[in-house]
């Protein structure tokens, strides 16, 4: 059973402090490996679609070892995963890794995003500018693999952050299921990224 890394909703309040590690109930997410980059995100497909985030959602702000920041929402589970972390409640993902690279293009992103397993791409990647820096925004479309019990399966619609700076590359990736609007949310966790 795949699950993923995807996102909160809202525009709440925001406030600072350390997070403390939850265990999430019964899976933890994980991703589909490819032969390049950060994989695709992927639902769980025993979870019931979550609505959207609350206007009025507490976000925390979580500090990496490795060097950067970023706010997610209070009360979401976090795991750790090889150069990054995941917040995640139910279907709705955040998924930030971040590695060596250099500063993405939107021709490296439409790379990347063809080389990603089971993921299709919705439109072209565009250079935008986030308080951490210039970035490249994308958005693709991902599906779970059918539930054993009822062979249904959950889509993810997700928006896709690459910021670069000074040879390391954030992946920020941020998923819920389609139908569900949390683009507030998006919009305050991707702009909250800080690199140091």
């Amino acid at each position: 059973m795949l699950f993923g890394a995807l996102l909160v909703a809202g525009c709440g309040g925001s406030k600072s402090s350390t997070p403390s590690t939850k265990v999430p109930p019964r899976s933890s997410p994980t991703t589909t490996t490819t032969s390049s980059g950060v994989p695709a995100l992927q639902a769980e497909a025993q979870s019931a679609a979550t609505g959207d985030i609350p206007d009025n959602q507490v976000f925390l702000r979580y500090r990496s070892a490795a060097g950067w920041s970023i706010k997610y929402p209070e009360g979401w589970a976090r795991t750790s995963v090889a150069g990054g972390a995941v917040f995640h409640d139910k279907n709705n993902i955040v998924r930030i890794v971040v590695q060596s690279g250099a500063r993405p293009t939107a021709k490296s992103v439409t790379a990347s995003l063809s080389a990603l397993a089971g993921a299709q791409a919705q439109g072209a990647p565009q250079p935008i500018r986030l308080p951490s820096g210039p970035a490249v925004k994308a958005q693709y479309r991902t599906q779970s693999p059918p539930s054993s019990v009822t062979g249904k399966r959950v889509t993810l619609a997700v928006d896709r952050y690459e910021v670069g700076s000074g040879g390391r590359l954030a992946v920020i990736d941020l998923g819920t299921p389609v139908g569900v609007d949390n683009v507030d949310a998006y919009r305050l966790i991707s702009q909250s990224f800080r690199w140091g």
